[in-house]
Parts: C-alpha cells; structure tokens; sequence
C-alpha cells in the first residue's frame, strides 16, 4: 500500500487507527493493534483509572503506563486528549498528560470535544501532529482555524459520541478544507474499509471492532453481544454524556434524560452538566473490568453488523490493510 497524508503523519504501515476508548482502551488492546501495523491511541483516564496505573499519583501512572505498552510494543502509538472544558483542574491534568506522552515520544494525537489550540502549540512545538474528532464542518472549521493536521470525521453510524451524517456527506462537505480526512463510524471489516477508502478518506478509524479481541479486557458478555447484534440493535442514549452516544438495545437503556437535565443541557451551565454526566458514567463503566456479569448499558457502533467473531487485535488490524494492498493490486 502506498504511503498517504495519514500514514505520513503517523508513521504506521497502514491508514488505520484503532480508537481510544473509555474503559475498553487497556494497555494489551493497545499494543496489540499496534503490532498490526495500524495506529493505536491510549486513552489516559482508561489507563491510570481503569487499568491499574494510576499510582502514585495520575501522573506517574501514566508515564509508568505508556512504557509497559512500549514493552509490548515498539510500533508507534497515538493519545486521546479529550478536553472540553468544564472542570479547569482535569484540563491542567490532561497539559500534563500530553507533556509526558511527548517526553516519551508520543508525536501523534487525537483530540476531542474541545478547542485544540493548545494542544497544537504544545504538539507542534516537538514536531507531532494533531488530528481533531468533528461531526459538522462548523466543528471542523474551528478545528482549521485552531491549527489541526487532520480530521477524524465521526459519522451516524460511530459508536461512542456519533454523527448524524453519512459517511459520502461528511467527504463531500469536508473535502475542500485540505486535510487529511479518516472516516470514523462503520468499519468492521475489509468491506467498510475499502469503501471508505473509494471516498476519498486518508484512513479509517476503529472503535467497536477493537473490542470484539482477544487482547481487549471488556468482560465477554460484552463481545459476544457485539458479535451477535445487528446494526438495528444498535441505538442512541444521551443519558451517559448528555451527547447522543451508540449503545446495544438492552432492556436498561433509554434515549432522553429527564426534564431537568434536558434543560441544564440547553443552558448555560451545559459544560458543567456534561462533565459531571461524564464523571458518573466513567464511574460506572470502569466497573466493567472487575465485573464478568451483564452490564445494562454497552457501548457499540453500526459495524457490529459485519462482526462474526472474537479475534486477535494483531491480527484484524494486519487483515484490513493486507486486503487493501489485495485490492489495489487487483
């Protein structure tokens, strides 16, 4: 497979990322997409949090962290920033963060929900990239006038925080800002892959299919509801973050929340309101780790529709992007 704007900048074999994810982002997960030939990104609050890093302090876990992956892997690997405001001690946490992942050779970074400028200043500085989760183009021009390399474009069939535009639309009305473009949302197999490619897209970025692993610690209630749902069990809640988020129809989901915090996410305390939402949902989800039983809310995209089993995250990542270098032979 010929290099690409993606591949560039991220120093990986193939236009791929594995995306970080809360709990489901463990350190094995981590680096064993890594190893395939793809780019994988830490999660931080999974890592110290969830993962048993986060002693003597978050700081120290995270450093300690990130060289237990590079004792697993020596491919290079990617961070999370997410940084919308709403809690300023979280965000003089997460400048930290990234100060260590770039003292330990981090160059590639994802950011979310936020305002990137300063990580771009901090990443530039040391010669990395930044690439800037969108799901409008009023997003992804903030994220231009901010400095960003790239784009993860999050569609309507993501899992996690989604989109509500099209794979196609969300090329079409992004592609004449001239960045990178990775399509986020769909891709659970060679088929997605490709056709994403076919787009325009720089590269794809996988969630839901990581956690159908091998390697990935989520309790195997969890993969096998993934490996046996179809894109119509897969639904929306802004329960968990106040922002629409794609869950498996399970009998403990709902979509709206209640009156009150509908409101106080329309208001101007809505920064606030999501950070505690998102507090009390970490809470909830990091128990997921210890726990083997059911859990009543699970986290999926519309890929689950070509899910078909339980895999090596080595192994997946190297079939998706041998099969690109099939496909453009052919």
């Amino acid at each position: 497979m010929g290099r690409n704007r993606l591949t560039e900048h991220t120093g990986v074999e193939f236009p791929i990322i594995s995306g970080a994810m809360y709990p489901c982002s463990n350190p094995e997960l981590v680096a064993a997409a890594a190893n395939g030939g793809g780019m994988s990104i830490i999660q931080p609050v999974s890592l110290t949090v969830v993962h048993g890093f986060e002693k003597p302090d978050l700081s120290q876990g995270l450093l300690e962290g990130i060289r237990y992956i590079r004792t697993l892997t020596d491919k290079p690997i990617g961070f999370n920033a997410l940084i919308e405001k709403g809690n300023e001690k979280y965000l003089r946490r997460m400048s930290e963060w990234i100060e260590i992942a770039l003292d330990e050779g981090i160059r590639f970074f994802v950011t979310s929900l936020g305002k990137p400028d300063w990580v771009c200043d901090m990443v530039h500085a040391r010669g990395g990239f930044v690439y800037h989760d969108v799901t409008t183009r009023y997003h992804a021009k903030k994220g231009v006038d901010c400095g960003v390399d790239g784009l993860i474009c999050v569609n309507n069939r993501a899992g996690g925080h989604l989109g509500t535009d099209s794979m196609e639309k969300m090329y079409k009305d992004l592609e004449d800002l001239g960045l990178p473009l990775v399509c986020a949302g769909g891709i659970g197999s060679e088929v997605e892959f490709q056709d994403a490619m076919r787009v325009g897209y720089d590269g794809v970025q996988m969630g839901t299919r990581f956690i159908a692993t091998s390697e990935c610690s989520m309790p195997d209630g969890y993969k096998e509801a993934i490996v046996r749902s179809g894109e119509d069990d897969i639904d929306w809640t802004t329960k968990l973050t106040g922002i629409p988020v794609s869950v498996i129809k399970t009998p403990g989901y709902s979509r709206e929340n209640n009156w009150l915090i509908r409101k106080l996410l329309s208001g101007r305390f809505k920064h606030r309101t999501r950070w505690i939402m998102n507090a009390i949902s970490f809470r909830r989800w990091s128990k997921m780790t210890k726990n083997t039983q059911s859990s009543d809310i699970w986290s999926a995209g519309k890929s689950v529709e070509t899910i078909r089993s339980v895999e090596s995250a080595t192994t997946v990542m190297r079939r998706l992007g041998e099969s690109m270098k099939t496909h453009e032979a052919g």
